[in-house]
């Protein structure tokens, strides 16, 4: 009994800075629409039952309209990525989805191929945003990465779902994920990031590159990112600096409600995530549902499914823990802190200059109005100490956000920029004969050393090339790359000739 009162105590001090009651109003609503979407569900049953009916102009409206209802609800559960083979090397090869590491909040799948390629393929770790989808959102970006790549992606677990008895979970944490699934795939992989973690992307490679750490990603892709929001300010971006960030608390924020396994855990849901997302586009939503409604009720059903996929996709949605949410608007999109050289990890300053060894991809659209041009372009200027040739940028003409990442744009044109930066800054075994020579040039001679003779030779020794301690020496990595040197021509040496002595 003591324990109840004092957890109602507590309860009654976080209500004055979160909305205590929008997440129970909400799943109260939505438990009383259940029935109501399956009723509409199995109407859809029957008429798939009963064709003759079904196929009538009143069974299609029918249809129609029960499909509208089936479809206006959240799903709290993540889809299935549903990639079952893809074309590899020419034929079709089965994928099987499997847990490589796992924490409360987050599972590392490794999409594997049953049979493996010929050749090795690069290592990919996709980093999926934390925005109030799941990471099945990046599924066309898998399954056109999964060809010549080996992909693995962050798939971010419903905090609803993740007990209080598991800690927190804020910026500081998703950046040590980061860190800590890139170790987990090994050193020489490459990073893709999409959107929102594209900031803890690269505060995670400016740390492991402060560290020297082995397992550095060799590339690194940041797409249609908030890096710098100062530039080129969206309506996202006003929002996020028009009020103070206790208003976004006491809004926004919400605990989650008895019967789930996270309960009590406070949290950005994602009902008001996506409520906030279709608000900036609400007659382009309306609009679709119409179109959705029609096409099936005068029997085209290709672009109704079409439409249907999308919003089936869309409306599952998951919660942003409060400590993440409120971390990231602060630190992000109100105080700047990583453009301005402020930002910390538990502790840490966050130094991108210290980035020397990982090639940089950014990525941007065009018509973008989520995160505009030029956001990205900012951790160019912030890697400083990158070398000019390991940085690629960018810019794909008629996509918004969305088109960055997903579509036959992303397929056609920004898919094969980023496979070239991966594949030209993969890191490879050379073999090398025990018996090969390495070429050392022979100081130049003085004047008087000088005779007027063959021109001289240029030395050559026996020796075992280590490629690896090489590069060590030389603080790079033994990559193919096209913009490195395909070979080095030994050169001989030549000697000036005297000349003569002048006429006594």
């Amino acid at each position: 009994m003591t324990c109840l009162y004092l957890r109602s105590f507590l309860f009654s001090i976080r209500a004055k800075v979160m909305n205590l009651f929008a997440y129970p109003t909400y799943q109260a609503f939505a438990d009383m629409m259940l029935p109501m979407r399956h009723g509409a569900a199995l109407v859809n049953h029957s008429l798939d039952a009963w064709p003759a009916f079904g196929e009538t102009s009143h069974g299609r409206s029918i249809r129609a309209a029960c499909e509208l209802l089936t479809l206006a609800g959240l799903t709290p559960v993540r889809p299935p990525f549903e990639i079952d083979s893809v074309i590899s090397e020419g034929k079709s090869v089965a994928v099987v989805e499997e847990v490589a590491a796992h924490t409360p909040f987050c599972s590392l799948l490794h999409f594997r191929k049953e049979t493996p390629p010929s050749v090795p393929q690069p290592r990919v770790l996709v980093i999926a945003p934390m925005s109030g989808h799941f990471a099945t959102l990046l599924r066309g970006t898998v399954r056109t990465m999964l060809a010549e790549h080996d992909v693995y992606i962050t798939d971010w677990h419903n905090p609803r779902d993740v007990p209080l008895s598991q800690g927190r979970f804020g910026f500081d944490e998703f950046v040590q994920h980061v860190i800590d699934f890139t170790e987990t795939i090994g050193p020489g992989a490459h990073l893709l990031a999409v959107c929102q973690p594209t900031v803890a992307a690269l505060a995670a490679v400016a740390l492991m590159a402060a560290d020297d750490h082995p397992a550095q990603p060799a590339s690194m892709t940041l797409m249609a990112g908030p890096l710098d929001t100062r530039i080129n300010p969206t309506r996202v971006n006003e929002l996020a600096k028009s009020k103070p960030l206790e208003w976004f608390e006491q809004k926004l924020i919400s605990a989650v409600p008895f019967g789930f396994a996270g309960a009590h855990r406070r949290v950005y849901p994602g009902f008001m995530q996506l409520t906030a997302f279709m608000a900036m586009n609400l007659n382009r939503h309306l609009d679709s549902f119409e179109t959705m409604y029609y096409e099936r009720a005068k029997g085209d059903p290709a672009k109704a499914d079409t439409i249907r996929t999308f919003y089936e996709e869309y409306f599952a949605t998951m919660d942003l823990t409060a400590d993440f949410y409120l971390e990231t608007v602060d630190t992000v999109f109100q105080r700047h802190a990583l453009p301005l050289h402020a930002l910390e990890v538990k502790g840490r300053l966050v130094e991108p200059s210290k980035i020397r060894r990982t090639a940089l991809l950014t990525v941007e659209g065009e018509k973008d109005d989520i995160c505009a041009v030029g956001q990205t372009l900012a951790a160019q200027d912030m890697c400083d100490k990158l070398r000019p040739y390991l940085k690629t940028h960018h810019v794909q003409t008629g996509v918004g956000h969305y088109g960055v990442f997903n579509g036959h744009r992303w397929e056609r044109h920004i898919y094969p920029r980023v496979r070239a930066v991966i594949y030209d800054n993969e890191p490879r075994a050379v073999l090398v004969s025990s018996r090969a020579r390495t070429i050392q040039p022979v100081p130049a001679a003085t004047a008087a050393e000088v005779t007027p003779a063959a021109p001289a030779a240029t030395a050559v020794v026996d020796v075992d090339v280590d490629a690896a301690a090489m590069d060590a020496a030389n603080g790079t990595s033994t990559t193919s790359s096209a913009r490195s040197a395909a070979a080095i021509k030994p050169q001989t040496a030549r000697t000036p000739r005297r000349r003569p002595p002048a006429a006594q």
